[in-house]
C-alpha cells in the first residue's frame, strides 16, 4: 500500500527518476537533469513548511521507494491536481489510489468546493485513473481532456445542510493523508 508524505531536498534523484523522458512525455515539460531534480525538490520541501500552503506537493511512496508525485495546487481560481509516477509504477493502482488520497485531504480538511485536473489526449490511462478517482470530463483546454470533481454528498452532509452552518474544526495542519 501507498504512503503520500512530504518531500524533501533528498528525494532529487527520484524526482529525477519519476520525470524521465518516458513519463514526461504527454506534459509541457521535459525531462529533469540533476540539477533542476535539486531545484524542484527543494521547492517541493519549501511548501511543506508554508502556512497556509498553496501547493500540497507529495510523494507517492511504496515501502520507502519513491514511485512518484501528487500535487494539489490553491494557488490557482480552482483548486488543480496533478500527479507523475515513473513508467515503471504505470498500471498497478498506484496513482488512483494517490488520487483518491488527495482528494480526501482537499474535499475533508481543506474544505475544498471543487478540484480541476487534466490530461493529455494521447494518455488514456491518465483519464482513466481520473475517472475512477470520481472525476467527471468536462471539455478540452489547449489540448488537454478537463476534468472536475466535487466532494461527495454524504447522508451526514445533507443532514447538516438542512439544521444550518456546519462548524469546522481548526485541525491540526497536518500533512499526513495516507494514515
Amino acid at each position: 500500500m501507498i504512503v503520500l508524505r512530504e518531500l524533501t531536498r533528498n528525494d532529487s534523484a527520484a524526482f529525477q527518476r519519476i520525470y524521465s523522458p518516458e513519463s514526461t512525455r504527454f506534459l509541457r515539460r521535459g525531462p529533469m537533469d540533476a540539477a533542476e531534480a535539486r531545484r524542484a525538490a527543494h521547492a517541493s520541501e519549501s511548501y511543506a513548511v508554508q502556512s497556509p500552503s498553496s501547493v500540497y506537493a507529495l510523494g507517492i511512496d511504496l515501502d520507502g521507494d519513491l514511485l512518484g508525485i501528487i500535487k494539489l495546487r490553491l494557488d490557482r481560481p480552482v483548486a488543480a491536481l496533478s500527479y507523475i509516477l515513473r513508467a515503471d509504477a504505470w498500471g498497478k493502482g498506484h496513482a488512483t489510489e494517490a488520487v483518491r488520497r488527495i482528494l480526501a485531504l482537499g474535499f475533508g480538511h481543506l474544505g475544498l468546493p471543487e478540484i480541476h485536473a487534466k490530461h493529455h489526449p494521447d494518455n488514456p490511462a491518465s483519464g482513466r485513473v481520473l475517472l475512477k478517482a470520481g472525476f467527471v470530463p468536462t471539455g478540452e483546454q489547449a489540448g488537454f481532456t478537463t476534468y472536475a470533481v466535487r466532494p461527495p454528498r454524504t447522508a451526514g452532509a445533507l443532514r447538516s445542510r438542512t439544521r444550518g452552518p456546519a462548524t469546522r474544526g481548526s485541525g491540526s495542519g497536518a500533512r499526513s493523508v495516507s494514515r
